[in-house]
């Protein structure tokens, strides 16, 4: 997993709330056997309609997602995750998110960035009246900042999901952090045990 410590960029305002999962990736799409290509499917069916946000040329290129309330809601699909990954998404910012989602986007190294209502009805106002604005996300210090506008916010993250993304430690990763401990754990297991060599 790719390390996550400041992500800049400009973000699509996705002025929605109770976004569930089956609407970011249709359940069509779960019956893919490769692990690529989920982009197409992000929105798909919200996207045949050409006013759609994601369809509109001044938000192309966007690193950052800005959606409504309980963004992320509905059933466990990790698709949704790679989905906006491979949209070229590095962050979704919402004021509550469904919590089988951010379990997920978090152990793929998409950040999920927590902010008031207040701050979120804010940040798309100023996206939509300004496409170019710059947001800045700061995982260390757990900031979220747009200067032109003067916004400046702290969000909530957990420790253990900082240093996971500070890092780019999925679970395998965060497991072979403890290969010394392992390898020496094994090597006092009784012979009569099974053991992972």
């Amino acid at each position: 997993m790719k390390a996550v410590q400041i992500i800049s960029g400009t973000a699509v305002p996705l002025d929605r709330s109770d976004v569930d999962t089956d609407q970011i990736i249709p359940s069509d799409w779960l019956k893919r056997v490769e692990r690529t290509g989920f982009e197409k499917g992000l929105f798909s069916e919200w996207r045949d309609d050409p006013a759609f946000v994601m369809n509109q040329e001044q938000y192309q290129g966007a690193s950052i997602l800005v959606a409504g309330p309980n963004f992320g809601t509905g059933s466990s699909r990790e698709h949704a995750v790679w989905a906006i990954q491979q949209a070229g998404f590095e962050a979704v910012v919402s004021p509550r998110f469904g919590p089988i989602f951010v379990n997920n986007a978090t152990n793929c190294g998409l950040l999920p960035v927590s902010v008031s209502a207040e701050v979120g009805e804010q940040l798309l106002r100023a996206i939509e009246a300004d496409p170019a604005l710059e947001l800045t996300i700061d995982v260390a210090r757990r900031t979220l900042e747009a200067p032109t506008i003067g916004l400046s916010v702290e969000f909530p993250l957990d420790e253990s999901v900082q240093h996971r993304l500070l890092n780019g430690l999925d679970d395998i990763g965060i497991t072979l952090t403890y290969a010394d401990d392992i390898t020496e754990f094994e090597g006092h297991r009784p012979a009569w045990m099974p053991a992972t060599a």
